[in-house]
């Protein structure tokens, strides 16, 4: 007899084991994911629907914890997925079942829809960092000059970068005034119209929270817009997107546009995540209800923004939450403050350990990865996709 473990941080060993003996590799792939752990806490529950949820999922052989009015539900996404099906379920649970089917992550989306076609999602999607303003936190005033950023996005797609990020207002901590839009659209749009002429195969993705500069962009040959404030700063902003057909991308952070970067609005009651989730869920609905396609849409837990070091550690540490709201997700960690905090790095220096992030960011869901560094980025993404498989 021989006994071996298979991993369960990834589906791959469980797949693997089953082709080995003769399995489809679909049906392998089903099974593996069917078996990969899930947990959930639930809160406000009385003391008839935690005996229920203890008796109803003992039977389904899940783990439950229990508390003053709470639980917390653990098992495989198999067992899961019987527990959430309200029409099975006994009474008592009917809202509970609901609930937790609601919650379970879909399958992952394989492509992002942007104004020029579709990103495939199976592999890490770079989106390369160009920043066209006098004040950036970590290369102010490099690239504002049309010619010096042409050059730069040039690097950016020959390392590897498949979208280029180009923005024009800094959201560096400290700064005390907002950005003109017709001072915006001076520094954005000759940049994203020549950066359409010498890179057509790549995507350009524009950095703003003003629907008039994403109308602009996407004329000039944008085919995304990333939005830092999740349409809290400008709503018609969605309108904007969904008329372009453009890739949306929502940024989970909170207060005004000078404020984001800053501590003053991390106060999230204990549990970061939760908060960063039922805000993002906000920000989605009010895209989809101005007309953006809801797999147009791309989520980034706005990692640096609105959040101390801590909380930002453990949103990256449980990012695969996220993967309930059935996008894609984007993370953008390099050079944060947080990134400084865990390795005692000045920003400078800091590229090796954000591109580390990125590689835990994968292994947890995320897909596309905002950063300066393309080439230390796309080096430790290789590796993580190597080995952790698709």
């Amino acid at each position: 007899m021989n006994v071996v473990p298979l991993a369960f941080h990834s589906p791959r060993a469980f797949r693997d084991a089953l082709t080995a003996h003769g399995w489809e590799r679909g049906a392998a792939e089903a099974a593996a994911g069917g078996s990969q752990p899930l947990a959930f806490h639930i809160a406000e529950l009385d003391q008839p629907t935690l005996e229920a949820l203890v008796r109803f999922a003992g039977r389904l052989g899940l783990e439950v914890l229990t508390g003053d009015s709470w639980a917390i539900l653990a098992g495989s996404r198999s067992r899961l997925s019987a527990l959430a099906r309200p029409w099975t379920a006994p009474e008592a649970l009917r809202d509970v079942s609901l609930r937790v089917g609601l919650a379970l992550p879909p399958d992952p989306p394989r492509v992002w829809r942007t104004a020029r076609g579709e990103v495939p999602l199976d592999r890490p999607v770079l989106v390369g960092v160009l920043n066209v303003t006098p004040d950036s936190f970590s290369d102010g005033g490099r690239y504002a000059a049309v010619d010096d950023a042409r050059v730069h996005a040039a690097r950016l797609a020959r390392e590897g970068a498949a979208i280029i990020d180009v923005g024009g207002e800094s959201t560096r901590p400290g700064r005390e005034s907002l950005v003109p839009e017709a001072e915006e659209l001076r520094r954005v749009i000759p940049v994203i119209e020549a950066v359409a002429r010498d890179l057509p195969e790549a995507l350009i993705s524009v950095d703003t929270v003003k629907a008039g500069v994403a109308r602009a962009a996407l004329g000039a040959g944008a085919a995304i817009v990333n939005d830092v404030t999740a349409l809290r700063h400008d709503p018609e902003l969605a309108a904007v997107a969904a008329r372009g057909g453009a890739g949306l991308v929502l940024m989970h952070s909170r207060g005004p546009l000078a404020e984001i970067a800053s501590y003053v609005h991390a106060e999230y009651g204990g549990d970061p995540v939760s908060a960063v989730l039922a805000e993002l869920v906000s920000a989605m609905e009010l895209a989809t209800a101005r007309g953006v396609q809801a797999d147009a849409i791309a989520v980034d837990p706005g990692l640096g923004f609105s959040k101390t070091p801590e909380q930002n550690m453990l949103v990256c540490d449980r990012l695969a939450a996220l993967l309930s709201l059935g996008r894609a997700i984007l993370v953008g960690p390099s050079r944060k403050r947080f990134v400084g905090t865990m390795t005692g790095l000045d920003v400078t220096d800091r590229d090796r350990a954000s591109a580390t992030v990125c590689a835990l960011a994968w292994e947890r869901g995320a897909r596309l990865f905002r950063v300066h560094d393309v080439a230390a980025a796309r080096e430790a993404l290789a590796v993580a996709q190597a080995i952790g498989g698709p």
